[in-house]
């Protein structure tokens, strides 16, 4: 019987993956076949179905494969030894990321699959809500430690980073020649205004 090595498989989904995610950017996902990924992954028909069904479910591993991501970078960043830093940190690299204009034009369009697909809309609330969760807990652990504003509801203020991140792709998908570099100083410095870094008392 022929055995399959799971780390090999692992990385040819993840490269039929990218090359889908390059084809989706670029074409859109209505216009983009399946024969167009099969190039663009270097793949022949019948081995891009053997990992996946259909050219929906590539569509979905995309933004399925995203949230682990996410989550696992959300993970890392709640164990940090100073969660403020972690926050501000793992805001950055979620920043640049979306504001990548590929990124952009994958999000857009997933937007417009979520208007005609309930199921995949339902995958793409899960992942907001996932990253709030994990945007909410940087934001507790930090005011726990006394580090920003013990007044803000976690929750709350998660939504709002998260909205912040939102008008980053927004800003990035109506100007193509955005300064990604200072809009995402600018951010920075509106979560430290927002939540206010709390000064530890004089000698304490």
């Amino acid at each position: 019987m022929r055995t399959v090595d799971p780390a090999k498989h692992a990385a040819k989904r993840r490269a039929i993956v990218d090359a889908a995610a390059g084809c989706f950017a670029e074409k859109g996902f209505e216009r983009t076949t399946t024969a167009d990924i099969c190039r663009a992954a270097g793949i022949s028909s019948g081995s891009l179905f053997h990992y996946f069904p259909s050219k929906r479910a590539v569509f979905t591993a995309i933004f399925t494969d995203d949230a682990v991501e996410t989550a696992e970078r959300l993970e890392a960043a709640a164990k940090a030894a100073d969660p403020w830093a972690a926050l501000l940190d793992v805001v950055a690299e979620l920043a640049g990321q979306l504001a990548h204009p590929a990124v952009v034009r994958l999000v857009l369009e997933a937007a417009a699959q979520a208007a005609r697909d309930d199921e995949f809309a339902e995958l793409i609330h899960r992942n907001d809500s996932a990253l709030r969760d994990g945007l909410a807990v940087l934001v507790e652990r930090a005011e726990d430690a006394g580090l920003i504003d013990p007044g803000i509801a976690p929750r709350a203020a998660a939504g709002w980073v998260a909205g912040l991140l939102d008008a980053m792709i927004s800003r990035a998908s109506l100007d193509p020649g955005l300064d990604l570099a200072a809009e995402q100083a600018i951010l920075r410095t509106i979560l430290i205004r927002f939540l206010r870094p709390v000064s530890p008392p004089a000698g304490g």
